[in-house]
């Protein structure tokens, strides 16, 4: 019986205490479950905050390469970029028809024929349309643009090309082949960009320089101009005259690219005014037509000077006249005739009495040393530095003569010359 009942107790006790595991273990399942479906819910809101950091993240880090290359635009800006943004939308492109007359021989041309039968082999004159390209610039927000007189010679249409692709029909108020400057003017609805006007006589040699035209007709591909840039490279180059009869003293000396097609745009500085009017190249060389580095710009304050007198009076008047009709070269019969003190200069032979010069009080065998500071040694000299003066009617003269050993300063001013009846 004894082992009986404690089998009976052991059994009892087994099937409590496996009772006892199997409700444990379904409470340990379910810990379990619960435990590892917290986990889950965990890495799920994990992960979603996750994804939203990684957001934020990539928006900073896009701000942030936008501030860079904002700044990084901003550091490659500098005076010249300044200058160019300034001063573009005031350059404009000019296209000019011209009319160009030749003449054309008889090939089968005979002096006995042409002498018998005038009417056959005489010239024939043809004329032809042909179109050309320049620059010019504006100067005022009421149409007024600044240009070569070589750009619009013979003109007998002028069409001007603003940088927002606007074209206008162009007036020639008026020009000054001497100086080779012409004014035009076009007229719109709104106000015209334009260029500020600088200084030419306070250039600094070296200093940055910024040339902007219209070479090779590029002007015409997107309505930009062409920007070249370099330094003032001298100033006051005297040129004299041309074989056409053009005047370029004081020029501008640049190495800023200058081509065909860039006359009469604007030479502005790095402060974006504009200090000259880019003119012309030296190739050195018939044969070679490119660029070499050395280009030319009449200096603004010249252009103001011109362009002032054409906008009143439509011209300049450079038909003027001193009254100095002849004057000969010292030499040592002379001086010693004459007594004088010096030995270099002209002596006056001949003066008109009713000219501006006797009524400043100029007289024959008066000598004459120097013409407003510059020395006259010889009879050359004094027809070669009046030609190569810039001179209109009104400008004023200051010779340094010499009479009765004593040395005098007499001004001329110049005055309009007489018609000849």
């Amino acid at each position: 019986m004894e082992p009986l009942r404690w089998r009976t107790i052991n059994l009892f006790f087994l099937l409590h205490i496996r009772r006892l595991v199997c409700t444990g273990s379904c409470l340990l399942l379910l810990l379990t479950a619960f435990y590892l479906l917290s986990s889950c819910q965990g890495n799920s809101q994990q992960g979603e905050v996750s994804g939203d950091s990684s957001l934020i993240i990539n928006s900073v880090h896009a701000r942030t390469l936008d501030e860079s290359n904002a700044t990084i635009h901003t550091s490659r800006e500098n005076a010249i970029t300044r200058a160019v943004a300034k001063v573009s939308q005031a350059v404009v492109g000019i296209t000019v028809v011209q009319v160009q007359r030749f003449v054309r021989r008889n090939p089968f041309d005979d002096p006995l024929w042409r002498s018998l039968f005038p009417e056959l082999y005489r010239d024939r004159v043809y004329e032809r349309k042909i179109e050309s390209l320049g620059s010019g610039f504006l100067i005022s927000p009421d149409g007024y643009i600044v240009t070569n007189e070589h750009v619009v010679e013979n003109a007998t249409e002028i069409v001007v090309t603003m940088t927002n692709g606007h074209r206008y029909n162009a007036e020639l108020v008026g020009e000054d082949p001497l100086t080779d400057i012409a004014l035009l003017k076009i007229d719109g609805d709104e106000d015209f960009p334009f260029i500020e006007f600088g200084s030419s006589t306070d250039l600094l040699v070296g200093e940055w320089v910024i040339a902007l035209g219209n070479p090779f007709g590029l002007f015409a591909l997107n309505d930009k101009p062409t920007v070249t840039v370099g330094v003032v490279s001298a100033t006051d180059r005297d040129w004299g005259r041309t074989e056409d009869g053009r005047l370029y003293m004081d020029m501008i000396q640049t190495d800023a690219a200058i081509n065909h097609g860039n006359s009469g745009g604007p030479l502005v500085n790095a402060l974006g005014q504009v200090i000259g009017m880019n003119t012309f190249i030296y190739t050195g060389s018939q044969y070679q037509q490119g660029f070499v580095g050395i280009g030319f710009a009449i200096p603004i304050d010249k252009v103001k000077e011109i362009i002032a007198e054409l906008k009143e009076n439509g011209s300049i008047n450079r038909n003027f006249w001193v009254g100095i009709l002849d004057v000969q070269t010292l030499n040592p019969i002379i001086v010693s005739v004459l007594k004088l003190k010096v030995d270099k200069g002209v002596i006056i032979t001949h003066i008109d009495p009713h000219s501006p010069a006797y009524r400043a009080g100029l007289r024959e065998e008066d000598v004459i040393t120097a013409i407003n500071g510059k020395p006259i040694r010889t009879r050359e000299d004094y027809i070669q530095t009046i030609r190569e003066m810039d001179l209109k009617v009104g400008d004023m003269l200051t010779f340094t003569v010499y009479r009765n050993e004593k040395k005098y300063s007499v001004d001329i001013t110049l005055e309009p010359a007489p018609r000849i009846r």
